[in-house]
């Protein structure tokens, strides 16, 4: 440790460590001012050093998309939880039961279809979990239509074992709105107004609504803060990632997370080949439809290499192209911001992590796929 990046081999994973520091606490900062719980989702890092750093800040627990997730947390003594995915099929009725007697975790349903199985499991094994009924804001996944909760409510009271205590969302159509910060806002306050009207419409039905819980790293300036909203589950705010920088969330300089990697042919006119590709970048595109990630010269802290754009991609080898690829010769170092953090970070089992230009230390991924 204490040694810079020279010696690592590429492609590698690195975090920024002061960069992650500003952006947990900025974002703690933030929701604690406006009197907003902070649950983050920790598929984000995927690590037990994020984790506790978001916790230290006033993180009120983390959100989880597997049981992996759930269970590394739950194995550090972390509570909290909130399983954001429905607990469907034998297997993952079991986990929720073992995860229910543990404590800390709520669950979440979307139909009478997901919800009457786990009602049954639980009961059966003489526990209980809290439930949020997630909701469709207009992403057009999992969720039950607004105009349904009140029913699946009422429906949930058959199972005793169920105990609802109130909503959630994840406002992913925000993503649809690259270029355009205004409208995203403007999408994400109805999002939250759509929840928050909806707490209130369980309450006054009889039914507990404590939580209501909105969820993204694009809408943090905007749902959240609706009043009636109670809690944000924004994840990607930690890295920050070329895609929050296309959608306005963040300027570049903000990321925390790149991958370094390594001009291994020049052979071809306009083109440089470097090895790090989709299995070291994911595949997610970016949010402008162009690209794998913003090329940054080799130094941390160094800004974007001009008329270099990565272009295209296969399993180990990515396409920079661009007449600044001109200027690159092998053995000549990049770094890329991913588009998507989440997915990149899912490839890997360390980050190195960086304070200013020195590796001080190796962070493990943790509850991978």
């Amino acid at each position: 440790m204490g040694a810079g990046t020279d010696g690592l081999m590429t492609p590698a994973l690195l975090v920024d460590r002061g960069r992650l520091a500003a952006n947990v606490a900025e974002m703690a900062e933030r929701t604690a001012a406006r009197g907003v719980a902070l649950r983050p989702h920790v598929k984000t890092s995927k690590s037990l050093d994020v984790a506790r750093a978001q916790l230290a800040a006033g993180a009120i627990g983390f959100t989880c998309s597997t049981p992996a997730e759930v269970r590394l947390l739950q194995d550090a003594g972390i509570g909290g939880l909130v399983w954001a995915h429905q607990p469907v099929g034998p297997a993952k009725l079991a986990f929720a039961v073992a995860a229910a007697r543990r404590g800390g975790l709520t669950v979440t349903v979307d139909s009478v279809e997901v919800a009457a199985p786990l009602g049954e499991a639980l009961a059966e094994a003489g526990t209980s979990l809290p439930v949020l009924i997630e909701v469709d804001t207009g992403l057009g996944r999992t969720g039950a239509d607004p105009g349904d909760v009140l029913a699946l409510a009422e429906a949930l009271t058959r199972w005793p074992a169920l105990r609802l205590c109130g909503v959630l969302t994840h406002e992913g159509q925000l993503y649809a709105h690259a270029g355009d910060r205004a409208g995203l806002e403007r999408a994400g306050r109805r999002a939250g107004e759509v929840m928050a009207g909806l707490g209130e419409r369980l309450r006054a039905a009889g039914h507990p609504a404590g939580i209501v819980s909105v969820g993204s790293t694009p809408g943090a300036t905007s749902t959240p803060f609706v009043p009636g909203v109670t809690e944000t589950r924004a994840g990607t705010y930690v890295y920050y990632d070329a895609n929050q920088v296309a959608l306005g969330s963040v300027p570049l300089e903000r990321c925390a997370l790149t991958v370094l990697a390594t001009v291994v042919s020049t052979r071809r006119r306009g083109t440089a080949i470097i090895d790090a590709g989709l299995k070291a970048m994911s595949s997610d595109r970016s949010v402008t439809g162009e690209g794998f990630g913003a090329v940054l010269a080799p130094t941390p802290g160094g800004g974007p290499l001009d008329g270099v754009a990565f272009t295209a991609a296969n399993e180990e080898h990515g396409f920079l192209t661009g007449p600044g690829t001109a200027r690159l010769t092998v053995g000549d170092r990049v770094r890329i911001v991913p588009n998507h953090a989440c997915t990149t970070v899912n490839m890997w089992s360390e980050a190195q992590v960086l304070d200013g230009a020195e590796v001080v230390a190796r962070w493990r991924i943790s509850a991978r796929h």
